[in-house]
């Protein structure tokens, strides 16, 4: 009889333990993005790149890009956001065309500016790591200020060409940041303009010429490698 009341007890007490609530479900990853108004999703009326991506990645948006922004504006924000950092699964940045649009038509200081983004956006990659060894995304750009027919109309052919002259200075300084501190920098050149360079963008820009569509910002997403 005592053996059979051992056997009882076990029993229950299995019968309990299987019936214990399960632990909760895994959070999702958090994508963090800091940027500027392409990442923002300004003049799209649509969802920008960031959360596409984080869409197709089954991960939560974290999107802290601002219009207006400024490598060095990225690069004081990491800071106060530390936070986010140290909870995200990978952080995505594009940053540099704001900079180097304020001086545009003014070739002589754009080696300068240049430098600057890559200083800063080095400091933002190497402040990031200090808070949280994380995957870093450091996107190029298609161009800097406004491309397609509307940036043709705008500059004339001169200014385009300075326009593209421009864009590359601020790709090499992400692509030597991104060197320097182990990130991963991904092109989006080729996607606006092809792999040649000779495909018009129109179709993937806002009316304004300056900023993705829909299109243009599905186009950014496809670009990210997955988490």
């Amino acid at each position: 009889m005592r053996r059979l009341a051992v056997l009882v007890a076990v029993l229950l007490l299995g019968g309990c333990a299987a019936a214990a609530p399960s632990s909760s479900p895994a959070r999702p990853p958090e994508v963090l993005t800091l940027g500027d108004s392409v990442a923002a999703g300004s003049a799209c009326g649509c969802s920008p790149f960031p959360a596409l991506y984080a869409r197709a990645q089954h991960a939560t948006d974290v999107n802290l890009a601002r219009s207006g922004a400024t490598a060095a504006d990225v690069r004081a924000a990491v800071p106060a956001e530390r936070s986010q950092v140290a909870s995200a699964a990978e952080v995505v940045i594009m940053i540099g065309a704001n900079d180097m649009a304020a001086v545009f038509g003014h070739p002589a200081q754009y080696a300068t500016v240049a430098a600057g983004v890559d200083d800063d956006v080095t400091a933002t990659v190497t402040a990031i790591e200090q808070l949280h060894r994380v995957p870093v995304i450091l996107l190029g750009y298609w161009n800097v200020v406004q491309d397609g027919q509307v940036g043709a109309a705008q500059y004339g052919a001169d200014g385009v060409r300075d326009a593209a002259r421009a864009t590359a200075l601020v790709n090499q300084a992400l692509r030597d940041a991104a060197t320097r501190t182990g990130a991963t920098f991904v092109p989006t050149e080729p996607a606006f303009h092809g792999d040649d360079g000779s495909h018009d963008p129109t179709g993937l820009l806002a009316p304004d010429g300056d900023h993705p569509n829909a299109a243009g910002q599905a186009a950014i997403a496809a670009l990210l490698p997955p988490l």
